[in-house]
């Protein structure tokens, strides 16, 4: 006779929990990483998912069987118009953690169309001036710079959106006194990807999932589901017994949200960055986004999110021990229809 079974591994990751939608579309940065850049720069930029397609590339990772030949990858291209730093935040230690000191907006010029999108620009000479003052004052005691950086959806090819993205980007490199002169000096202008970015590098790709709704346990857990042949009068698709377990924290599956969720993906490699957009669209543009218009870059693997998913792009927090000398060689990007 069979011995029965009572015991099995348990279902779905504790480490991705809670399981909730994500309060917004654009992530929030929560964590920086430690850099040493001889020049200050910005450590983040943001990005729209336009699609996948495939490239023919020299594996270039020594000490993997392939190193050398040439290899199929799938890629996924992420397109990044220019954004604009529309303020610089500068931050003090306190007791409670670091605290804001003030904050600088540049002065808009009236021929970006981002500015006149941005609803929070009502700053006068007299607030820009007294700020100045007080930044001169507590200069001393100033530990972090941020920049808050906004992007040009109608730069983007694929968007139908005028409305920008705005994100809060901490400054890295050199020291605090070149930091703070860095982004009083970059307040008001334009920054691109390449000033941040170089192909071949790896970065973190923070953004939401692809939602999809309140789901059972079969599918939100891979739940097995009841034998069907048998008298259960409350369901198959269920889970047999929560136990006791109500009112805790239930490691037990059930069902929720599906999807939605912040995540953030670890050291995607860039394979290449461009200008022309042209050159990457495939025939008939990207599923559900269109043609790529602006700068873009080229990420290997997939990415979280659907196409037109802003995606905020991070240097890496816990980079991989190898560092790769140059950029790939690609010879060969499929712009074969995706439709």
């Amino acid at each position: 006779m069979a011995r029965r079974k009572y015991s099995a591994p348990r279902r779905g990751s504790l480490g991705v929990r809670p399981r909730k939608r994500a309060s917004e579309f654009v992530p929030r940065i929560r964590s920086w990483p430690e850099v040493d850049f001889a020049e200050p720069k910005p450590l983040a930029f943001l990005g729209y998912k336009a699609g996948m397609t495939h490239v023919i590339m020299f594996d270039d990772r020594p000490g993997t069987r392939t190193y050398g030949q040439e290899v199929h990858v799938p890629v996924t291209v992420i397109e990044t118009p220019p954004m604009i730093a529309l303020a610089a935040r500068f931050y003090i230690p306190t007791v409670s953690g670091l605290k804001c000191l003030t904050e600088v907006w540049a002065d808009p010029p009236e021929e970006l169309e981002v500015w006149r999108r941005v609803k929070t620009l009502s700053v006068s000479e007299e607030h820009r001036k007294r700020a100045l003052e007080k930044l001169e004052t507590h200069k001393d005691e100033v530990v972090r710079v941020s920049l808050l950086l906004a992007s040009q959806p109608k730069l983007a090819g694929g968007l139908s959106k005028k409305v920008p993205d705005i994100i809060e980007v901490k400054v890295g490199g050199g020291d605090i006194k070149s930091q703070i002169e860095y982004a009083l000096n970059i307040i008001g202008k334009e920054i691109k990807v390449t000033d941040i970015f170089s192909a071949g590098q790896f970065i973190d790709v923070i953004g939401v999932t692809k939602g999809k709704g309140f789901q059972g346990v079969i599918k939100r857990f891979g739940v097995k589901e009841l034998p069907r042949w048998h008298k259960h009068r409350k369901g198959s698709r269920r889970i047999g017994s929560r136990s006791p377990t109500i009112g805790a924290l239930s490691t037990v599956p059930q069902p929720g949200q599906m999807g939605f969720h912040r995540r953030t993906e670890l050291n995607k490699r860039i394979l290449m960055i461009g200008s022309d957009g042209y050159s990457i669209t495939p025939a008939g543009g990207f599923p559900h986004y269109g043609i790529v218009r602006s700068d873009f870059i080229v990420v290997k693997g997939s990415v979280q999110g659907p196409p037109k998913r802003p995606l905020v792009l991070r240097w890496p927090i816990r980079p991989p021990s190898w560092v790769p000398e140059e950029p790939p060689k690609i010879l060969y990007v499929s712009l074969e229809s995706k439709i």
